[in-house]
């Protein structure tokens, strides 16, 4: 499967101008680390830098939560500490799941910038 997908990347690349296949190399996939920081590139970065100033921020609260529900004897202050630090959790767990789905849409972007490359490449070579 893999020298499949290399042989028409060879064929794309060959039907390419020179400043076309350079862009279609940028488009590779990336791994993990490098979809994390493109996050942090765009007209939302300051968005991504607020959610995880904010989920520091979420993170902090629930240790802060987490230590006085351990230090308490009363039942009262049990409950109390142990909703806070759900609620914070929770804060935490949807803020991460905000970059993930960033994440995804990123690649599917990605994805699609490739496939019209692709198509407009066929295109191309069909009216030649």
């Amino acid at each position: 499967m893999k020298n499949q997908t290399e042989d028409i990347d060879k064929l794309i690349k060959e039907t390419l101008t020179e400043e076309e296949a350079k862009f279609y190399d940028e488009l590779e996939e990336q791994n993990v680390f490098q979809m994390v920081l493109g996050l942090f590139k765009g007209k939302n970065k300051w968005i991504m830098f607020l959610m995880n100033f904010m989920t520091l921020v979420f993170f902090a609260l629930f240790i802060y939560c987490i230590v006085q529900f351990f230090e308490t004897d009363v039942q009262k202050e049990y409950i109390k500490w142990g909703i806070g630090a759900l609620v914070f959790l929770f804060g935490v767990s949807m803020l991460k799941v905000f970059a993930w789905m960033q994440m995804d849409k990123n690649a599917l972007l990605r994805e699609l910038k490739r496939l019209e490359l692709q198509v407009s490449s066929l295109s191309g070579k069909l009216s030649e």
